[in-house]
């Protein structure tokens, strides 16, 4: 495999290189169990002296290869599946952070991370100050304490669609000495790559455009490695670990501790690996990312263009459209603006209902970015936990309509939304 390859050539052929003989297709291991030729091998793999499969629920050879492919789109050193995006999220910050520990984050999120955080991690003895994504860096800095032990954010937030200022975000994490750690999943690494703007660990939800056919839940944690794991702030991957026999992190897997320790101790204990199956569906969800992307990019913007110009519309949310004040650091940071957009109803929540109800095409789900055009309301649905006051934090509306643009024909998508605004 070619490090100079395009990213179009590493979706397609990164990740698994079969031998003479070997199927040409990254094959289901749909076995939990592995045979060993002699007891030796097996301890050496348990006291991770060896690289090797022990039990499905720490590795898997499918796995494994999705894991390899992402790590090179991401220009990573190693990358770890697991069972969901939610539980990346949450192991991401669960590795550098134990009980007693503070996190700042922006408040542009999505709603489920956003309840993780402010309440499920809360009972961790996890504590977050979650910032506002346009706030100066002054403010981010002063939300930093002695305590604190990484900064969070989302590249493309889901679903204001606000584009993360890296530079702002990383030049606090780099001064403080923590690490930067943003979830990647509207762009994907085809549209950016948050390692070349100063972040430390990517995250994703691969059940949305890796996987692209939602058929598979899946979360992805990469290290870009180079992180100086040993400035006197994470003991954990510097001093013995006891559960292994002394190993050290940074010394025995002094390339990629952060991915080693996740492995080693949070898959292993809580037993969140993503399962071979799943992994088989995203990496063939990795193979036509280039060309969905592309597509669902140029679809977005098109109809982000026409609702623009509708008399019935209030206002308009994509990154890419020239007059949205998210433009310059989108065109800065991304190479298209993804399938997401939202937009508002003149006669707010209730008109836009009946627009939603109308729609023939594109339809109803809880979910988003795959090749299905697909609509929601999220101060209704996804951010329904959140209060009046946090839902105007994330800068969610409550006339937002959240919409996915698949890969259909846009025309078609278009005519869809013109049929159902005419009911109102």
């Amino acid at each position: 495999m070619s490090d100079s390859w395009k990213i179009e050539t590493k979706t397609v052929q990164c990740g698994y290189n079969p031998a003479n003989g070997e199927p040409r297709v990254t094959p289901i291991c749909q076995s939990t169990t592995y045979k060993y030729d002699n007891a030796q091998s097996v301890a050496d793999w348990f006291d991770l002296k060896a690289p090797g499969h022990i039990y499905t629920r720490l590795t898997n050879p499918t796995v494994s290869v999705f894991e390899a492919k992402m790590a090179k789109l991401e220009k990573g050193v190693a990358a770890i599946a697991t069972s969901s995006g939610q539980t990346a999220n949450m192991l991401a910050i669960l590795n550098v952070a134990p009980s007693g520990s503070h996190v700042v984050a922006s408040s542009a999120l999505y709603g489920g991370t956003f309840n993780l955080f402010k309440h499920t991690m809360k009972q961790m003895n996890i504590d977050f100050t979650f910032v506002r994504p346009d706030a100066p860096i002054e403010e981010i800095a002063a939300a930093v304490r002695p305590n604190t032990k990484a900064i969070f954010g989302e590249t493309l937030a889901n679903p204001v669609l606000s584009v993360l200022d890296f530079d702002k975000f990383s030049a606090v994490a780099k001064k403080n000495g923590i690490p930067f750690i943003v979830d990647n999943t509207f762009p994907t690494p085809y549209l950016c790559n948050p390692f070349d703007f100063g972040v430390d660990i990517v995250t994703h939800s691969s059940t949305k455009y890796i996987d692209g056919h939602a058929t598979s839940v899946g979360g992805v944690i990469v290290e870009k490695g180079g992180f100086d794991w040993s400035n006197g702030k994470f003991p954990m991957f510097t001093e013995p670990d006891e559960s292994y026999h002394g190993l050290v992190y940074t010394k025995q897997f002094a390339s990629h501790p952060y991915i080693a320790r996740l492995l080693a101790v949070w898959i292993r204990d809580l037993g969140t690996p993503m399962a071979p199956f799943n992994a088989f569906l995203s990496n063939m969800g990795l193979e036509t990312l280039h060309l969905r992307m592309e597509r669902h990019s140029s679809n977005a913007l098109k109809l982000a263009e026409y609702l623009k110009n509708h008399p019935k519309v209030s206002w308009v949310n994509y990154p890419f459209l020239p007059d949205s004040p998210e433009y310059e650091r989108a065109k800065k940071y991304l190479r298209g603006g993804s399938g997401v957009l939202s937009f508002g109803i003149k006669g707010g929540a209730k008109a836009g209902e009946k627009v939603m109800n109308a729609l023939k095409l594109a339809a109803i789900v809880v979910h988003v970015a795959d090749v299905r055009t697909c609509v929601l309301h999220p101060a209704s649905m996804t951010h329904r936990q959140l209060n009046d006051e946090e839902l105007k934090a994330a800068g969610v509306a409550p006339d937002l309509i959240r919409v996915s643009v698949g890969i259909e024909h846009i025309d078609d998508i278009i005519a869809d939304f013109e049929q159902a605004m005419a009911q109102i």
